[in-house]
């Protein structure tokens, strides 16, 4: 597919649309708060992977509700002789997938970094190696995936649980001896990507983040530009529920990449593929444009559709973030 969004150059330009609801802060502190009324009991399980140069810890926590949340704490193998703790890349992962086998993610553990790998619940079916965390919330009638699933009212959707267990992910792994809360850098891609923008708007004291081709950004733009899935899911729900945009929508503004941009008080590496109908470019731009703190830059790749960057950006972020941790 060739450019089929705005140019280049009114991308840089480009502001959302979308409404930011007067409680937005007041409901995301009330929400963790309800969380965090539960111990977050975090468990680091030494798993034996047969890898010599890692350690794998499975790890399970309390997210959303006080539901048990599964992930991988990778370390490297000398971690424990390291001179202080390590610095700590907290990952959350594309939609559909979940948290897989260990050595499907080395990256980060082999440049001397703690790495934590977040299930997201009910996903790991449709790609990787699988995932293991439910989710034991029903909801609304949806369509089938997770876009609408509860999207009757912003406390009943998906996306406060999944964005809940995230913000409870970080302080899970920094609360293991090892890592470093100071040095702590959330990434993802995908609806990964959309997941660490709203850690970067509800945790104040990251590092830095880096979403790449994030999702859950600019809902009224991306819903009615791209035809393509999962944004599809909400236009074939209100294809069927006649006269439930304007309510739809409304529940989706809390969860709005775009709004937790502008709370954003960490530097940011974003990046954006211009050929990308998945998560297309204008709502990428929507999120950085919008995104608070002055130290931030987007790769930009030109001929790529919705695999973004793919190696070149993870050596993209390889380099960045050498300046903060």
């Amino acid at each position: 597919m060739a450019v089929f969004d705005l140019s280049l150059e009114e991308l840089r330009e480009y502001r959302s649309a979308s409404t930011e609801p007067e409680d937005f802060d007041a409901f995301w502190s009330r929400t963790l708060q309800e969380a965090r009324e539960h111990d977050l009991n975090a468990r680091f399980e030494p798993v034996d992977t047969g890898l010599t140069t890692v350690r794998v810890h499975d790890v399970t926590f309390a997210g959303f509700g006080g539901h048990p949340v599964k992930g991988w704490l990778v370390l490297p193998a000398d971690a424990a002789s390291a001179a202080g703790p390590l610095p700590l890349v907290v990952e959350f992962l594309g939609y559909g997938g979940g948290r897989g086998l260990p050595h499907e993610r080395l990256l980060w553990a082999s440049t001397g970094r703690a790495h934590f790998v977040m299930d997201t619940r009910g996903q790991g079916s449709a790609w990787g190696g699988g995932g293991g965390t439910p989710d034991p919330v029903g909801g609304a009638p949806s369509y089938p995936g997770f876009m609408t699933r509860g999207v009757d009212a912003p406390e009943n959707y998906y996306y406060r649980r999944v964005i809940t267990d995230a913000v409870r992910a970080v302080e899970a792994a920094r609360s293991h001896p090892l890592t470093d809360a100071s040095r702590t850098v959330a990434l993802g891609e995908s609806q990964g990507g959309g997941l660490t923008l709203a850690v970067g708007g509800l945790v104040p004291d990251l590092a830095a983040i880096a979403p790449d081709v994030p999702f859950l950004c600019d809902f009224p733009r991306a819903t009615t530009l791209t035809d393509r899935h999962p944004y599809r899911e909400i236009g074939l729900f209100l294809k069927t529920h006649r006269g439930r945009a304007r309510d739809t929508l409304r529940t989706l503004s809390y969860f709005d990449g775009v709004h937790f941009a502008s709370r954003g008080s960490a530097p940011a590496l974003f990046s954006v593929a211009l050929e990308d109908q998945t998560c297309p470019p204008s709502t990428v731009f929507a999120a950085f444009n919008a995104w608070a703190h002055q130290d931030k830059a987007i790769e930009v790749y030109e001929f790529n559709d919705h695999e973004g960057g793919g190696p070149y950006q993870d050596a993209a972020r390889l380099r960045w973030l050498r300046s903060y941790t």
